[in-house]
């Protein structure tokens, strides 16, 4: 899949909500399904313009335990709940849920990266 500038994704955003177009034609015309746009207008909607900000981030294992915890407690989607979190996809989400129910607790303990003597 294509990246996509921070720039470049608000535009989108902005032109769904000109109302002239909708989901599926601005998608199209991007080259992108029209599952990642309405994604990034709920990232939008909860964060602004902040939700594209290049961010690296490391989630700690309370992190992704109360995010986790959240979706359950309050029955938001995946999708809704990633936006909330300002979480870039809710693929991730889906990998802690899968990594929590068949590999327990400490499957979630974040990873180091990098060589390691």
């Amino acid at each position: 899949m294509a990246k996509f500038t921070s720039v470049e994704k608000i535009q989108a955003v902005i032109r769904f909500q000109s109302g002239t177009e909708g989901v599926k034609s601005i998608a199209k015309s991007m080259g992108v399904d029209h599952s990642v746009l309405l994604n990034w207008i709920k990232q939008y909607e909860y964060h602004g313009e902040k939700a594209f900000e290049k961010r690296y981030t490391s989630y700690t294992l309370q992190y992704k335990l109360d995010v986790l915890n959240y979706m359950n407690e309050q029955g938001t989607s995946i999708w809704e709940t990633a936006a909330i979190f300002n979480i870039s996809t809710h693929a991730t989400l889906l990998q802690w849920k899968k990594q929590l129910e068949e590999e327990g607790i400490d499957a979630l303990e974040p990873k180091k990266k990098g060589v390691h003597p």
